[in-house]
């Protein structure tokens, strides 16, 4: 499982022209599923993200997580995180799990999820989506379930 998460003052999701979901302070995360992940891919990528110590503290060091601050999630399936640019000009997503299988463990991720930080907000899984944010830092970070 590979997610990209981004600190955010504020992001929305808008869908066929109308806004789905919407956050204040707090992260972003878009969210990949691959072909081999498993129920403790999602629930350490599930903790990492509660749990990511990236909110600054009264000494302005990163050193709260989003449950410190309260802040707000929102997340968003981005099969394309697993797209392999290797060869040639058009990305293979051989590792990206297929998508009834995606949605199924994305929608048990999401449930994992809200069993730690029962708000959470979400996009639209297999839709096209605009995704709007302001990213507060900015800071951006890859996770990656396999690589720790």
């Amino acid at each position: 499982m590979r997610a990209v998460i981004q600190r955010v003052s504020q992001a929305e999701v808008i869908v066929e022209g109308s806004s789905i979901s919407r956050i204040g302070n707090g992260l972003l995360a878009l969210v990949a599923i691959a072909c081999q992940d498993a129920r403790q891919d999602l629930q350490w990528m599930a903790k990492k993200i509660v749990e990511l110590r990236i909110f600054e503290d009264g000494d302005g060091k990163m050193n709260l997580s989003l449950q410190d601050i309260q802040g707000e999630l929102l997340l968003v399936s981005q099969f394309t995180l697993y797209g392999d640019c290797k060869k040639g000009r058009r990305p293979s997503y051989k590792d990206a799990a297929v998508p009834a299988e995606a949605e199924k463990l994305y929608n048990e991720f999401v449930a994992i999820v809200r069993e730690l930080m029962p708000d959470v907000q979400t996009g639209k899984f297999q839709a096209i989506m605009d995704v709007r944010i302001t990213n507060s830092g900015p800071v951006t970070l890859i996770l990656d379930s396999r690589r720790g």
